[in-house]
């Protein structure tokens, strides 16, 4: 599977620009022969837009219309984050849209960061499911929920193959990008991408760093500071052999780990 990744500055409180901006990256990935565009976190209203705009531009899922059909149209897989209307509550919220523009996934963020989400967003996410796609099991994740080694061992244990993380990293957590998120694809095996804003949003400075890592923690593509594409290919062969020479999965013994759940 050729994963392709768009590290950008979005479009802040606009959702028709987002989806203008959407389409023309799902064209540029389709053409590089991409099977999945990964987009960041609250790609399309803005990560740090405030409660009011949050609650202003989200929409239930039937406002995902235009990247259904974006997705259709170029037979590509699409991942990215938006604020989710559940009555007068807002979730930080992920999709993930087939190539044939059907809805296969949609997380909520169980992991709120500090003031600035729980301002916008109520923690309406407690399951980490599992979907296949293209004959690889796929998770999502957002953002801070990737800090924590829990929910990407939930998503492992679930039968993830691949994990794929919007996010909206910012200054100063530099060593979350370029520390956290290899091992967290070591520690699971899974191939992970790791999608960042770039730029600056009403104050709040990203750091950039998007990354796609294999199941070994290596870092097989890279975004500096600025708007970027990146692409990486998950295989099969490469996949099981990790899991194979060592079977970190097999070799836990969880009757040891009661604790954590305390």
């Amino acid at each position: 599977m050729k994963i392709a990744l768009y590290q950008g500055p979005g479009r802040i409180n606009d959702p028709a620009a987002g989806f203008a901006l959407m389409a023309r990256k799902a064209a540029e990935a389709a053409a590089m022969g991409a099977d999945i565009l990964v987009m960041p976190e609250m790609y399309l209203s803005g990560y740090n837009i405030g409660p009011e705009n949050a609650l202003r531009y989200a929409f239930g899922q039937d406002g995902l219309a235009p990247a259904r059909e974006i997705a259709a149209a170029h037979r590509i897989a699409l991942v990215f984050g938006y604020p989710e209307r559940l009555s007068e509550q807002v979730a930080n919220s992920a999709v993930l849209i087939g190539p044939a523009g059907d809805i296969l996934l949609n997380y909520r963020k169980s992991h709120l960061f500090g003031a600035l989400d729980r301002a916008m967003f109520k923690a309406l996410g407690s399951e980490f499911p599992v979907v296949s796609l293209g004959g690889w099991n796929i998770g999502l994740l957002i953002c801070y929920d990737i800090e924590f080694p829990e929910p990407a061992r939930l998503l492992a244990l679930g039968g993830a193959d691949i994990i794929l993380v919007p996010t909206a990293q910012m200054v100063p957590y530099t060593q979350v990008a370029r520390l956290v998120i290899p091992a967290r694809a070591y520690e699971n095996q899974v191939y992970l991408a790791y999608a960042n804003h770039s730029g600056r949003d009403d104050g709040l400075d990203y750091i950039g760093l998007s990354s796609i890592c294999g199941p070994d923690g290596a870092v097989l593509a890279a975004a500096g500071a600025g708007e970027e594409m990146l692409y990486a290919t998950a295989e099969k062969p490469h996949h099981r052999a990790v899991r194979l020479a060592d079977p970190l999965l097999a070799d836990r013994r969880p009757e040891l780990y009661g604790p954590l759940a305390s």
